[in-house]
């Protein structure tokens, strides 16, 4: 009659890695969710006895201890409640017994080893790891999302898009998020390690989001991605040719160092794949026309030359043509009620926030309705959304600078906020979910709200310019609130090109001067043309055109803006960043005191990428994949280099192309063994001195 031991212990991770949706993760442990049940299957000396003691004891952390929940001690026979978790004996069949295991829906998240008691004996299986995550499916987890579609989207999709470009010209950058590839989670486990999070912390998805937004960047605390804004990559990875976040995560697991370069896209899609890896519901949020309020005024203050350029050394400030952030699901039981779902999310280190670059997560809808004395950082980021643009022109007097206001613009700021949508390849807008419409009641008494919450400092150039007293101001002090001042004379500015942009092409710009209503106006128009970095950082100065100009009645005066590529070709690929083109026009209505502000930023656009392979293929079979890309620019692509990914397919591979002469065609094959089924994408992304991003992705059916 011998003592009970275990020899055995199965976790049954096949059967449950489904249950859990957890079949994806590339790795050898048992990976699952809290709160919902899983099997363990004991293999004993003999079979379990009415009499015999059995517990099993599943830690997490250095210093496991019942009290602080870091250890649980689970006895299949007892009905005593250890911090939520539960246990029971499923069969007992001869010397196997099958366990049904559940965490609690607020267990701490990571990794938790495993030993069995048997009276006196303890047993600790060879692998006795179990990765335990967040859990969108579990209705007591403050991460659950009811919708299934929208589980399959935020949780599952390890590939999506991030969106790009200028809110004239918005495109889908393809990202590879690979939440389930290799070593991906065990980094996720480092982060959390390395956050330094108490464990009782670990159960909150608002301190974990929280946490992971400062360490997907590398201020403060060596983490992930090395953010650089200088247009000079040379020492490390243009954020550019990055296709998604496996290679970086990877790297840095390896290394333990900052992955060099990251802009505002490498962040958000980093931050999105370490958020579904861990389960908390997330998505990449792309905010065109993204206000940078340094001093949360809710003001945006752009400095003009008589040229109607941008002074770089003045503008603190400043827009950018897009910033992309993230979304993260989670109810607020640390708020007053009404503040659940979607929480803004940024990694991007733009602010300090409690003394360190992190950034939410901060209620959306806390955003729209105004509500910004919610943490966290819900001041910064209702700015990113709502400031608005003011124009003041810079000139010369008497040795000293004057500052004339031209114009408040209180609609452009926080435009077109994109999202990939749930299911489906194609943008979702959800402007609606961080702003009311413009011009609406509710947006009047939402900025009134935030407002009052906020030290607005009136209409005049920021005060940190000490050198520019008061009195030198000669227009513009006034009410913060401004609505948007509709000219009295009917005369209305656009800009358009009538024709693509091509690198090594002339840029062609029309400003439009047009009149809507009766009445002859004489019109002093200023234009300028800039390249300039997504950021609203100016690369050079391109060229501008000043003319007077004549409207009345319903008419409208076309006035032509023309670059030469001698005059910018150069500037353009003496900076990794990719550029856009940015007008500038200024009306001044001869007899008024009216003045008009108008920008455009327009994109380049690129020839495409062709995929050459089959439409489905089957798993562990070669199949050949072939990119085919032809310049048909009128300027000579160096330094080109291709990079490829496929998600189950193949690693990420880069093909250095050298130069590419206009006309010439490459060729460049990869030989692909599918590893999973199901609906695949390739992503190939190529990039030059003078082109910075063409992307293309193909999917194919792996079965």
């Amino acid at each position: 009659d011998s003592d009970l031991s275990v020899t055995g212990v199965d976790f049954l991770k096949s059967q449950n890695s489904v249950q859990h949706h957890t079949d994806a993760y590339n790795i050898s442990s048992p990976v699952v969710r809290r709160g919902q049940p899983f099997l363990l299957q004991l293999n004993l000396s003999r079979e379990l006895r009415p009499t015999d003691t059995l517990a099993l004891h599943f830690s997490i952390g250095e210093r496991p201890m019942e009290p602080t929940g870091t250890l649980m001690s689970l006895n299949p026979r007892s009905r005593r409640d250890i911090s939520g978790w539960q246990i029971n004996i499923v069969k007992s069949n001869g010397t196997e017994c099958l366990l049904s295991v559940t965490s609690a829906p607020s267990a701490a998240v990571g990794i938790y080893g495993l030993s069995v008691k048997t009276g006196s004996n303890v047993y600790r299986p060879e692998k006795n790891t179990v990765y335990l995550l967040f859990n969108p499916w579990c209705e007591d987890d403050i991460v659950f999302l009811s919708n299934e579609a929208e589980r399959n989207e935020y949780v599952l999709n390890d590939t999506g898009y991030i969106y790009v470009g200028s809110a004239y010209n918005i495109f889908g950058r393809p990202w590879n998020y690979g939440q389930f590839e290799e070593l991906i989670l065990d980094t996720c486990m480092y982060l959390l390690d390395k956050s330094g999070l108490k464990m009782s912390s670990r159960r909150d998805p608002v301190i974990v989001s929280r946490a992971m937004s400062a360490l997907v960047n590398a201020n403060d605390d060596n983490g992930v991605v090395l953010g650089n804004w200088s247009g000079n990559y040379e020492s490390g990875t243009s954020p550019m040719a990055w296709i998604g976040s496996v290679a970086i995560l990877q790297q840095y697991y390896r290394t333990k160092k900052p992955v060099a370069y990251g802009q505002c896209w490498v962040f958000s899609g980093v931050l999105t794949t370490v958020m579904r890896c861990l389960g908390i519901p997330a998505r990449s949020v792309s905010n065109f026309n993204s206000a940078h309020d340094t001093d949360e005024n809710l003001r945006v203050d752009i400095y003009l030359n008589d040229k109607g350029e941008k002074l770089k050394w003045l503008n603190s400030d400043s827009i950018w043509n897009f910033h992309v952030w993230n979304d993260v699901w989670m109810k607020r039981r640390d708020l007053p009620s009404g503040f659940d779902g979607w929480q803004a999310l940024d990694s991007t280190p733009q602010e300090h926030s409690q003394g360190i670059f992190q950034c939410g997560p901060c209620s959306v809808k806390g955003i729209r309705d105004g509500d910004v004395y919610l943490p966290y950082d819900s001041k910064f980021v209702y700015a990113e959304v709502n400031a608005d643009k003011v124009y003041w022109r810079v000139t010369q007097e008497n040795g000293r600078n004057k500052y004339t206001r031209l114009g408040v613009e209180s609609q452009s700021v926080g435009t077109n906020i994109s999202t990939k949508a749930v299911g489906q390849n194609r943008r979702e807008d959800i402007t609606w979910e961080y702003k009311f419409p413009e011009g609406s009641s509710e947006e009047r008494e939402s900025m009134q709200r935030a407002i009052s919450f906020l030290q607005p400092s009136g209409l005049t150039p920021r005060a940190r310019f000490a050198a520019v007293p008061t009195a030198e101001i000669l227009s513009g002090a006034g009410n913060m609130i401004q609505n948007e001042v509709v000219p009295k004379s009917g005369v209305e500015l656009k800009i358009t090109n009538e024709k693509p942009l091509y690198p090594g092409d002339p840029i062609e710009v029309i400003i439009i001067v047009k009149s809507t209503t009766a009445g002859s106006w004489t019109v002093d128009l200023t234009g300028s043309c800039q390249l300039q970095s997504y950021t609203g950082k100016v690369s050079a100065n391109l060229g501008n055109v000043k003319q007077t100009v004549k409207v009345e009645g319903n008419s409208e005066v076309h006035v032509p803006l023309k670059i030469m590529p001698d005059a910018y070709m150069k500037a353009l690929a003496a900076v990794d960043d990719e550029e856009h083109v940015h007008i500038t026009a200024i009306a001044e209505i001869q007899g008024t005191s009216e003045k008009l502000t108008k920008e455009a930023s327009l994109s380049f656009e690129y020839p495409p990428i062709q995929v050459q392979m089959p439409e489905t293929a089957k798993v562990n079979k070669d199949f050949a994949c072939s990119f085919i890309f032809k310049n048909k620019l009128n300027v000579p692509m160096d330094n080109c280099k291709l990079m490829v990914e496929g998600l189950g397919i193949f690693k990420m591979t880069t093909f250095e192309e050298g130069n590419i002469q206009p006309g010439r065609i490459i060729k460049s094959e990869v030989i692909c063994t599918p590893t999973r089924v199901g609906e695949k994408k390739i992503v190939a992304r190529l990039t030059s001195n003078q082109v910075k991003d063409i992307s293309v992705e193909k999917a194919i059916t792996i079965t």
